[in-house]
């Protein structure tokens, strides 16, 4: 049997968008169908850390792994729902268009930056979770979760209609209430971050609960429970649901 191949680093944004009396909603991406990896899933905008991040991260310094994580999730948010986080000075509909449109065609990061007298506010993004299922029979991603709050007079969110084609603002809640009713495919890591963020009433209330809880990696694993095999994360990391029946598990 062949060896099986190393994890890919990966990143996702969770953008909270707090209301007035009213729960934060969260900016969620489907992906295509005809995507290899969690196709036709709700998901938070993210992606692979490619090598342009990791060189624009070795020039910034900082711990190499998480500055490149921060620096994907900013460019996988752009390059897929068109929501500039943590650039700086806060780009403009155009400036934004052209930045988004030479991700796309293979520009770097860093390159896209300095082309428009832009830098990048990595403190705007606040440790979440990181997660690597332990499950090996497909491509397997090492995904760190970062927070952000949506700044003011952020542009609406547009897909690029090619590894995304739906975008939306909605509670953690009705996320959740969507993929029981099955009005939403949600996968396992995704429904246990929402189960946590679900318990949140603002940006600040979310920062909070990250910053008391170590950032430890999350491997599920398979344990029987009154002879029902049940996928199961630590109790101990802040989430409310540790165990879900394995015959009800979406993994991507």
């Amino acid at each position: 049997m062949d060896e099986p191949s190393p994890p890919v680093p990966a990143a996702t944004l969770v953008i909270l968008r707090e209301r007035t009396g009213a729960a934060p909603e969260l900016l969620m991406v489907e992906r295509a169908h005809a995507m290899a990896f969690a196709g036709g899933a709700t998901v938070f905008p993210g992606g692979r850390v490619d090598p342009g991040d990791v060189a624009l991260a070795a020039h910034l310094g900082g711990e190499p792994d998480d500055t490149a994580a921060r620096i994907a999730a900013i460019r996988e948010t752009i390059e897929e729902a068109g929501v500039p986080i943590g650039i700086v000075p806060p780009p403009d509909v155009d400036q934004l268009a052209a930045m988004r449109a030479a991700l796309h065609g293979g520009t770097t990061i860093g390159a896209a930056l300095e082309a428009g007298g832009f830098t990048l506010d990595l403190a705007a993004l606040v440790p979440f979770a990181r997660w690597l299922p332990t499950h090996r029979e497909r491509r397997v991603f090492d995904t760190r979760f970062y927070l952000a709050r949506l700044p003011e007079a952020a542009p609406d969110p547009v897909v690029d209609a090619t590894e995304t084609v739906d975008a939306v603002w909605a509670s953690a809640r009705s996320v959740l209430d969507d993929a029981v009713a099955g009005r939403r495919h949600v996968i396992f890591p995704t429904r246990r971050v929402l189960d946590r963020l679900a318990e949140y009433t603002s940006f600040a209330d979310a920062a909070t609960d990250a910053a008391a809880f170590p950032i430890r990696t999350v491997s599920p694993w398979v344990e029987d429970r009154g002879g029902v095999p049940h996928l199961c994360i630590p109790d101990d990391l802040g989430y409310p649901i540790t165990a879900e029946v394995l015959a009800d598990v979406l993994r991507g």
